[in-house]
């Protein structure tokens, strides 16, 4: 098989920045051979408010990544955030036809699971098993071919309003991008940084990216629940701004350099250069007043999620923790915040890269992107065709549901 052949591409449409990763299946596992990034500026709070800036920012990404990997990119697969995104747990039942279990059947028990009220301005975008049920038998993995009378499932759906989904395939269109999946950013970061063991014992994803906050919590192996706060990366970045009196660019430098998430891991004496608005000279700040800033807004993000996760009902169940992600989460003490505000361990999510040259992307900044490249791999590996990530296609639904069971990590 030919290179191109087997190349997969994740594309971030990020608030903050659009990135690009190109990969190729090999023999010790997913390698990444192509890396673009740009900024986005036609981006708000992970929806599209500007049709040609972000076509522009994808050009550039997917220009950069080609001039690496040496091979001309078509088809993505995208993540998709943002307030509008809404998540829900739905069942389904029918009786099994002459007593063994048919592709058929469950492809029957996944749409009765999908026959649920859904406005017309939105729009299904994935259909999530969680866990089958066969008689009174529970946690049944693949029932096919099994006996039984009656089957049954637990399904995890995620609607998105449709004008901002046909927006995202616009810009990729336009940008000569053919998008074959689109995946919820969460649980395309999921992928990358959360282990078997954490989603079977219950665990919770929180994702900070520049304009939201995406929330996966994980229950007995399955998706239980989703949530997305419209806050993020950067406001922590306004806060620093407005507090420090220094332009956003100088603010998000001061942050990725100087940040905290507390003021009492600084040293109060320890001083930083804050650059001044219009043209005025910079100044000599204590690195203390920035932790100061940073804490309360962090806070607050925390605490918003830890309030859907209590929302959610799953919260004593969630026996692993908090995986915290994304490039907030690289700030210092991030993960001791999350343990102060829910009350339970966490960590910062760093996914890993297999044989990959670019070691730069073994970061939570990239935790979406990677993801992304694993979905890709695995779609290509069952063959699945465009419509197996919408949730559009039962068939699909099966292939990524035993892929998911098997071997999700």
């Amino acid at each position: 098989m030919a290179r191109s052949e087997q190349m997969v591409v994740g594309l971030d449409l990020g608030t903050t920045k659009t990135c690009v990763l190109v990969g190729v299946q090999g023999e010790t596992g997913l390698e990444i051979v192509g890396v673009g990034t740009a900024p986005s500026i036609g981006l708000r709070k992970g929806v599209v408010v500007n049709l040609d800036s972000t076509v522009e920012s994808i050009r550039q990404a997917v220009a950069e990544a080609e001039k690496i990997c040496g091979q001309k990119i078509k088809v993505v697969y995208t993540a998709i955030a943002g307030s509008h995104l809404q998540g829900m747990n739905s069942h389904g039942i029918i009786g099994v036809k002459d007593r063994e279990v048919s592709k058929t059947d469950v492809e029957q028990v996944l749409d009765a699971a999908r026959a649920v009220a859904i406005p017309m301005d939105r729009e299904v975008i994935d259909t999530i098993p969680q866990q089958f049920f066969l008689d009174d038998q529970e946690g049944v993995v693949d029932p096919v071919g099994m006996s039984g009378v009656r089957l049954e499932v637990d399904v995890h759906i995620v609607t998105a309003a449709a004008a901002s989904l046909q927006n995202v395939y616009r810009c990729c269109n336009r940008a000569g991008l053919d998008v074959k999946g689109v995946v919820l950013q969460q649980l395309a970061s999921s992928r990358a940084v959360l282990t078997v063991e954490e989603c079977e014992l219950g665990v919770v994803l929180i994702d900070i990216g520049g304009g939201t906050t995406d929330i996966a919590v994980y229950v007995g192996g399955a998706i239980s629940y989703t949530a997305c706060l419209p806050l993020g990366g950067n406001q922590v970045t306004n806060d620093i701004a407005l507090g420090l009196r220094t332009p956003m660019e100088a603010a998000e430098k001061i942050k990725r350099h100087y940040g905290c998430t507390t003021s009492k891991m600084i040293d109060s004496e320890e001083p930083i250069e804050v650059p001044s608005v219009g043209g005025r000279p910079p100044r000599k700040l204590p690195r203390q007043i920035l932790g100061e800033i940073i804490e309360p807004r962090l806070q607050e993000i925390f605490e918003l999620a830890n309030r859907e996760l209590h929302k959610s009902g799953f919260y004593d169940q969630v026996v692993s923790g908090v995986v915290v992600t994304g490039g907030t989460a690289l700030l210092p003490g991030a993960a001791e915040l999350v343990e102060k505000v829910f009350e339970l361990q966490a960590r910062v999510g760093f996914p890993e890269t297999q044989g990959s040259g670019f070691d730069a992307v073994n970061s939570p900044i990239y935790a979406t992107s990677i993801g992304l490249l694993r979905y890709a791999a695995d779609g290509q590996n069952s063959n699945r065709n465009s419509n197996g990530f919408k949730g559009l296609e039962m068939g699909g639904i099966f292939a990524k549901f035993t892929a998911f069971m098997k071997d999700f990590f």
